[in-house]
């Protein structure tokens, strides 16, 4: 969650908590369900469709939702009909075909008018082995975006949005697919396999909480956008707040858990040299910054 600072914030944040633990209630009581995405926009008179110019693939629990807000309040960047965050378009292509059909109704989703850009931003396409391929057949120029966060900080933060939507209590199969999402290296190889690295940018929440003006300045730069300041407040506020008691690993769980990124992390330390590690807790814990 993103630090609420300033008294004026105070009410807004509270709002904002409000709303996000009842809708975590419903999703509690409604049980889960297969995401998808909506039906695409409308397309505005005078506005184009095509590829969209950016697709966020990642990482779960990283920030991604504040970043894509932050994002989208460059007046450049288009957002029609109001569509969310995630699509989730690819989410079932691992079991049924993908072809020319799904690739013009993917671009539907982003209709602009001229001199503008859209994208979209799911977080599950980073761990599902079968999209980035996908992608790069639906929108072969578009510029990946990736953010990702200290692997056992974005584990916890992980089961603890799963215990704050469902009433089932945590698995087995819920630690392991925890675990896995937090396993980056394998994850950019299948990125980087799909898209040039130039078309690829790989951002780091730690970095972007500690100077969120210079980071966003970085992605705008990467996305060809013109340069576009905020406001001070505008880069505070919690997008996903946590409505719950924070998921935390015991002694015996962590030691864990750092013996089996502590590989991974050096493996991604080396894939994308302008990592800070130094930034990441867990990568300090295991002698690697």
């Amino acid at each position: 969650p993103l630090v609420v600072e300033g008294p004026a914030m105070t009410l807004k944040s509270r709002v904002r908590r409000l709303a996000v633990r009842g809708s975590r209630a419903w999703y509690r009581f409604r049980g889960p369900r297969q995401p998808g995405p909506p039906e695409p926009p409308r397309t505005p008179e005078g506005w184009h469709i095509g590829p969209p110019h950016y697709v966020g693939v990642g990482a779960q629990k990283a920030g991604t939702s504040w970043w894509n807000r932050l994002i989208q309040a460059h007046p450049d960047v288009a957002n029609a009909g109001g569509q969310p965050k995630e699509l989730h378009f690819f989410d079932r292509a691992w079991e049924t075909p993908f072809g020319e059909a799904d690739v013009q109704r993917y671009q539907r989703y982003f209709p602009v008018p001229e001199g503008s850009v859209a994208g979209e931003w799911t977080p599950g396409y980073l761990i599902d082995f079968w999209t980035p391929e996908l992608i790069a057949q639906a929108a072969p120029d578009a510029r990946i975006l990736v953010l990702l966060r200290d692997p056992i900080d974005r584990f916890s933060s992980g089961l603890t949005h799963q215990l704050a939507t469902t009433n089932e209590p945590l698995r087995h199969r819920d630690i392991q697919g925890a675990f896995q999402r937090s396993i980056y290296a394998p994850q950019l190889r299948r990125v980087l396999a799909a898209f040039p690295a130039a078309q690829v940018w790989v951002g780091q929440y730690e970095a972007c909480r500690a100077d969120p003006a210079a980071q966003l300045a970085r992605t705008h730069d990467f996305l060809g956008l013109s340069p576009h300041e905020l406001d001070a407040d505008d880069y505070r506020g919690e997008v996903n707040p946590t409505t719950r008691e924070k998921f935390e690993p015991s002694a015996a769980l962590r030691a864990s858990l750092l013996e089996g990124y502590a590989s991974d992390m050096a493996q991604v330390g080396e894939l994308v040299p302008e990592l800070d590690l130094t930034l990441w807790p867990s990568a300090r814990d295991a002698g690697l910054a």
